[in-house]
C-alpha cells in the first residue's frame, strides 16, 4: 500500500502563493532570521532560539529550506559531528523582505524589540542597506549576533 502522495508542484503560479509555499511557515523565516540577524549556523543554535521550535520541526524545516535552495549545508569547520547552514544566493535575496517585515513590525508592534535607530537607518536608504546586509551575511557576518555583526560597526 502506498502512503499519502506529497504534492511536488505549487498550487498555482501566483507570486504570493509561490513565496508562501517556499518559505511561508513561521519556522522557516525564523531560521533565515536567525542566520541573518544573529549569525546562527548549527542545528543546536537554531534549537536555542527563544521561540522554542520542536526538534522534529526544526529538522524538517532545515531539510525543506535546503531542498528549496534557500539554505546550503556543509560540514562544521571544527566539529565533524555537526553541520553548518548558510544562505544561498536565493536565500540572501530574502534579506530585503526580512528587513521590510522588521520595519513594518517596528511601526505597528507597540512592544517591538527592534532597535529603532537601526530600523530608521535601514529605511533611510533601503537599497544601500539591503546590499550591505546581504554582503555582510554572505561573508559570514550577521546584523547583531557575531563579532562581525554589522550593527557593532
Amino acid at each position: 500500500m502506498l502512503g499519502p502522495m506529497k504534492r511536488t508542484e505549487n498550487k498555482s503560479h501566483c507570486p504570493v502563493n509561490f513565496a508562501l509555499e517556499t518559505f511561508g511557515d513561521t519556522w522557516s523565516l525564523l531560521i533565515v532570521r536567525d542566520i541573518v540577524f544573529w549569525g546562527k549556523r548549527t542545528y543546536g543554535e537554531f534549537l536555542d532560539s527563544s521561540e522554542g521550535i520542536a526538534t522534529n520541526v526544526l529538522a524538517a524545516r532545515l531539510a525543506r529550506l535546503e531542498q528549496k535552495g534557500i539554505l546550503s549545508k556543509g560540514p562544521h569547520a571544527t566539529d565533524k559531528r555537526k553541520d553548518t547552514y548558510g544562505l544561498t544566493e536565493k536565500g540572501l535575496a530574502l534579506i530585503p523582505l526580512l528587513l521590510e517585515m522588521s520595519g513594518w513590525s517596528a511601526q505597528y508592534d507597540a512592544e517591538t524589540t527592534a532597535p529603532q535607530q537601526f530600523v530608521a537607518s535601514v529605511f533611510a536608504d533601503r537599497e544601500k542597506m539591503f546590499r550591505l546586509v546581504q554582503d555582510t551575511v554572505r561573508n559570514g557576518g550577521s546584523l547583531f549576533g557575531t563579532e562581525r555583526g554589522l550593527v557593532r560597526r
